[in-house]
C-alpha cells in the first residue's frame, strides 16, 4: 500500500472560533490515501500524526477519533503510534459496485481544543473476479439467406472488477463462418457481436456450436466461456420493429414488487409464424434481471423487487422482439426511479463534552454530523434545539454542526441540561430524528457563604458552667462540594478591653458557640463580636455576622445595707421623742442589691422588736415609723431586728439591727444603751418569770386586792397630771402590727405597759403586776369604757 497524494487547498475554506480555554482557528484540509482492496484488517494505511503535523502522544492527549462517512467504523486509529489502520478487510465491489473511482471518506476529530480533518481513502481494485456469462448457453437463429458481414449481438459477460481488471474483449473458437468483435453499448459495457464471414447453407449445415470466451485485462488475465448454438433457418425477410423506442417511464421507489412498469409493442409485417413476435430482455445485467421481468407474449414489464433510489437512480433496459422466423428488432426502455421520503435523517456525534464549568465563556459542547440518504427536498435537513436553553447551533462545513453555549451558565440556577437535537428533513411527509445530550454544569466557587441572620442575639445566665453551649450560628452556601463546605471562626475584636478568646469559643464545623468560663452579670452585662464563615473553594469566599451576647442576671448577691452601718465598732442609736405622734419617722434603712431587675427589688420587714406594737416598717422604702403614741410604760430603750429581702428566686436577705432610745425631748441628755444588749429570748424569759411572780402575788394577796386597786387608781391619776409616770396613748390600739415572734397580729386582750423609772439609766424592770384583777369585773367594765385598750395590761415600775 502507498500514499496516493495529499492536497493542501490554496485557500482556507472556513474558520471557526472554538472557545474552550483558548480560541483556536481550525482550517479544513483534506488528506488522500490509497489502498488495495482485500487488504487484511489491521494493515497500515498511513502515519496520520505525522501527516497532520501532530506531536507524539498528542492524539491520545486530545482524544482523537476517526469516523467513516458511511456510518460504519471501517478504519482504526492507533493513538500511541499515530498510525491509521484498517479495522476490517475492504471489498471494493461491495462498497462501490461499478463506481469508479471508489473513495471512502473519513473524518479525524480532536478535542481540547476541538479540531477536525477530512480524509479520503482510495480503494484500488485487484483482479479478484473472472468474467461470467449469465447464461452458459446461447441460442442464435440465423436465416440461411443471411449475407456475409451480417452482425448478430450476443449476450454480454459481467466482471465485477473495474478498469484494466474489468472485461476487455471477447473471442470465439476458430471456424470458417464467424468471428467475434467487441463493442461498447450505451452504458459503456462491452458486449460481443458475431460477424458472419461467409454465406450459410442450411442444407450443408443446419446447426453449429461456437465457444465464446470473455477475457479481462488483469495480470494474469481471467476468463469465462459460454456455448453459442446457431440454428440456420429458412428465409424470413421482415424483422420485428418497435412502435416507439426508446421508451421512457418514471417509477416511484416505493412501488411494491410485481407492479407494472410499462408495456412495449413491436410489429412484424410477415404473416404466420414469421410474423408472431416474442419479447425478451437483451444484454441485461444481473441487476436488471433481478429487478425487472418482461412477458414474452404481451411485452409487459413488471417489477420483480422493490426499488431503492439511494442505490440506483435510473435503469437502461434493452429489449428485443423476435419473430417466428428468427428475425429480431431492438428497443430500449429508460426507467427513472423517483425518490420518496423513506429515509429519516441521521445524526452522528463526533465529539462530546458532558461537563461544562459554570461562568465559562462560549464553550463547544459537541460536534456532530447530520445527513439524509434521500435526495432533493427529501434529503435536505433542518437542525434545531429547544429555544428555552442557553445553547445555540452553529453550522461548520457541509453537514457538520457544533453545539455551543450561548451565555455563561449558572449551576445554582440549573445544574443539568437535557438538550434534544432535532433533525427534520423537508420531504413529504417530513421525517424526524432526535438525539438527547445530557450536559452537567460543574460548580465554580462564585457564591460566598450567607448567614441565616445578619446578627444574632444570645442570652446567657450568669454563673454558667464552663463550656456551656450558648447558641448556634448558621450559614449556607449555594455552591456544591468543597465550595459549599463552611468553616466558622471568631474574628478579632476591635475592643482592647474584651478578651474574647477567654470568653467564647466556636466549633469550626457546625457554628456552635460555647462560653469558656462562668460569666458575671455584675462585671460584664453584654458584649458583641463578629464571626466569619469561609468556604473551601479556590479562592475561598467568606462573610461575617454580628453576635451580641446578653448576660442574664441571677440572684447571686444578697442585699447590702448602706445605712445604718452594721459593721461599726459601736452600735448606732436613733432617738425617739416620747411625745412623737403615730407615724413618726425614726429612721430610714437604706440598702442596695448588686443584682438587677426583680432580683434587686427590695422589701423590708420587722422581724423582732423589744415592743412589737410600737414600731412599724414600710415594706417598700425601709422607713421605720411609730405605730402609736408612746406611754409611760414603754421602755426607754428598744432594739429592732429588720429583714431586708430581694425578690429573686430563691430570695436572698440581710438583717439590720436598730437601737432606739426614747427621750423626753431632743434636748434630754443622751442615755447610752447598755454595753451588752440582752437577747430577745432572755427578755422573754425574764418577762415570763415576772408574770409568774405576779400571778403568785395575786393569789397570795387576794384579800388586799381591793385596796391595791384603789391605790393604783390614785397613782394613775397623779401620774397622768404630772406626766412623770407612764403615758398611755388614747384611742383604739392598732391590731395590725407584726408579732415579733412571728405568731401574727397581736390580740387586743394581751397588751402590756412598760415604764422606766425616772432617772434610771439601767432600763431594768422594777415591778410587774396586772392592772385589772379578774375579780373586779364591774370596775373592769367601767375601765373598759374609759380606756378599752388597757385591759389585761401590766405595769413596770
Amino acid at each position: 500500500m502507498e500514499k496516493l497524494e495529499r492536497i493542501h487547498p490554496n485557500r482556507q475554506v472556513m474558520a471557526f472560533i472554538f472557545m474552550l480555554v483558548l480560541a483556536q482557528v481550525c482550517s479544513e484540509q483534506t488528506t488522500r490515501y490509497s489502498i488495495l482492496e482485500e487488504t487484511e484488517s489491521g494493515s497500515f494505511v498511513a502515519h496520520l500524526s505525522k501527516d497532520l503535523g501532530l506531536r507524539s502522544g498528542e492524539l491520545t492527549a486530545r482524544s482523537a477519533r476517526v469516523m467513516s462517512d458511511d456510518y460504519k467504523q471501517r478504519l482504526l486509529l492507533d493513538p500511541e503510534t499515530g498510525d491509521l489502520l484498517l479495522r476490517e478487510k475492504l471489498d471494493r465491489e461491495e462498497l462501490c459496485a461499478s463506481m469508479e473511482p471508489c473513495v471512502l471518506y473519513f473524518q479525524v476529530s480532536l478535542e481540547k481544543p476541538v479540531q477536525y480533518f477530512q480524509g479520503e481513502l482510495l480503494i484500488q481494485d485487484i483482479n479478484d473476479h473472472s468474467p461470467e456469462f449469465l447464461n452458459r448457453e446461447m441460442l442464435l437463429k440465423i436465416p440461411e439467406n443471411s449475407q456475409p458481414g451480417s452482425r448478430f449481438s450476443l449476450k454480454l459477460a459481467q466482471d465485477l472488477d473495474v478498469g484494466s481488471n474489468g472485461l476487455q474483449q471477447y473471442t470465439v473458437n476458430s471456424n470458417s463462418h464467424f468471428h467475434v468483435v467487441t463493442r461498447n453499448n450505451s452504458e459503456g459495457k462491452k458486449y460481443p457481436e458475431l460477424v458472419q464471414d461467409r454465406a450459410l447453407d442450411r442444407e450443408e449445415q443446419a446447426e453449429m456450436s461456437l465457444t465464446l470466451t470473455a477475457l479481462d485485462g488483469g495480470s494474469p488475465p481471467r476468463s469465462g466461456t459460454a456455448m453459442v448454438r446457431i440454428l440456420i433457418l429458412d428465409i424470413n425477410d421482415n424483422a420485428p420493429e418497435f412502435v416507439n423506442t426508446p421508451y421512457e417511464v418514471q417509477v416511484l421507489e416505493s412501488s411494491p414488487p410485481d407492479s407494472p412498469v410499462l408495456t412495449v409493442l413491436a410489429k412484424d409485417a410477415d404473416a404466420g409464424n414469421f410474423g408472431r413476435v416474442s419479447y425478451g430482455l437483451l444484454q441485461a445485467s444481473d441487476e436488471i434481471l433481478q429487478t425487472f421481468s418482461i412477458n414474452e407474449v404481451t411485452g409487459e414489464i413488471r417489477l420483480k423487487k422493490g426499488l431503492d433510489f439511494e442505490k440506483i437512480k435510473s435503469y437502461y433496459v434493452e429489449i428485443e422482439a423476435t419473430d417466428g422466423g428468427g428475425l429480431s428488432g431492438k428497443g430500449a426502455v429508460v426507467i427513472e426511479v423517483l425518490d420518496v421520503n423513506d429515509n429519516a435523517p441521521e445524526l452522528s456525534i463526533s465529539s462530546l463534552s458532558n461537563s461544562v464549568p459554570e461562568n465559562a465563556p462560549e464553550t463547544i459542547i459537541s460536534i456532530f454530523r447530520v445527513g439524509d440518504r434521500d435526495s432533493g427536498e427529501n434529503g435536505k435537513v433542518v437542525c434545531s434545539i429547544p429555544e428555552n436553553l442557553p445553547f445555540i447551533l452553529k453550522s461548520t462545513f457541509k453537514n457538520f454542526y457544533t453545539l455551543v453555549t450561548e451565555i455563561p451558565l449558572d449551576r445554582e440556577s440549573r445544574d443539568e441540561y437535557n438538550i434534544t437535537i432535532t433533525v427534520t428533513d423537508l420531504g413529504t411527509p417530513r421525517l424526524t430524528a432526535q438525539h438527547t445530550i445530557t450536559v452537567q454544569v460543574s460548580d465554580v466557587n462564585d457564591n460566598a457563604p450567607a448567614f441565616t441572620q445578619t446578627s444574632y442575639t444570645l442570652f446567657v445566665q450568669e454563673n454558667n458552667s464552663p463550656a456551656l453551649h450558648i447558641g448556634t450560628i448558621s450559614a449556607t452556601d449555594s455552591d456544591s462540594g468543597s465550595n459549599a463546605h463552611i468553616t466558622y471562626s471568631l474574628l478579632p475584636t476591635h475592643d482592647p478591653q474584651l478578651a474574647l478568646s477567654s470568653l467564647i469559643s466556636i466549633n469550626a464545623d457546625n457554628g456552635q458557640l460555647f462560653a469558656l468560663r462562668a460569666l458575671d452579670y455584675e462585671a460584664l452585662q453584654t458584649f458583641e463580636f463578629r464571626v466569619g464563615a469561609t468556604d473551601q473553594g479556590s479562592p475561598a469566599l467568606s462573610s461575617q455576622a454580628l453576635v451580641r451576647v446578653l448576660v442574664l442576671d441571677a440572684n447571686d448577691n444578697a442585699p447590702f445595707v448602706l445605712y445604718p452601718l452594721q459593721n461599726a465598732s459601736a452600735p448606732y442609736t436613733e432617738l425617739l421623742p416620747r411625745a412623737a405622734e403615730p407615724g413618726y419617722l425614726i429612721t430610714k434603712v437604706v440598702a442596695v442589691d448588686r443584682d438587677s431587675g426583680q432580683n434587686a427589688w427590695l422589701s423590708f420587714q420587722l422581724l423582732k422588736a423589744t415592743e412589737p406594737g410600737l414600731f412599724t416598717v414600710w415594706a417598700h422604702n425601709g422607713e421605720v415609723r411609730t405605730s402609736r403614741l408612746l406611754s409611760e410604760r414603754d421602755a426607754p430603750k428598744h432594739r429592732l431586728l429588720l429583714l431586708v429581702k430581694d425578690n429573686g428566686d430563691p430570695p436572698r436577705s440581710a438583717s439590720v439591727t436598730l437601737h432606739v432610745l426614747v427621750v423626753d425631748g431632743l434636748s434630754q441628755p443622751y442615755l447610752p444603751l447598755p454595753e451588752v444588749v440582752r437577747e430577745s429570748s432572755q427578755e422573754e424569759d425574764a418577762l415570763t418569770l415576772y408574770l409568774v411572780i405576779a400571778l403568785a402575788s395575786v393569789s397570795s394577796l387576794f384579800l388586799l386586792s381591793v385596796l391595791m386597786f384603789v391605790g393604783v387608781r390614785l397613782c394613775r391619776r397623779a401620774r397622768a397630771s404630772s406626766l412623770s409616770g407612764c403615758s398611755v396613748p388614747e384611742g383604739h390600739f392598732p391590731g395590725h402590727l407584726l408579732d415579733v415572734s412571728g405568731e401574727g397580729t397581736l390580740s387586743q386582750n394581751y397588751q402590756y405597759e412598760v415604764c422606766l423609772r425616772e432617772g434610771s439609766g439601767t432600763g431594768e424592770f422594777n415591778f410587774l403586776k396586772p392592772m385589772i384583777p379578774n375579780l373586779l369585773l364591774q370596775d373592769a367594765g367601767r375601765e373598759s369604757k374609759e380606756s378599752p385598750h388597757y385591759r389585761d395590761s401590766f405595769l413596770f415600775s
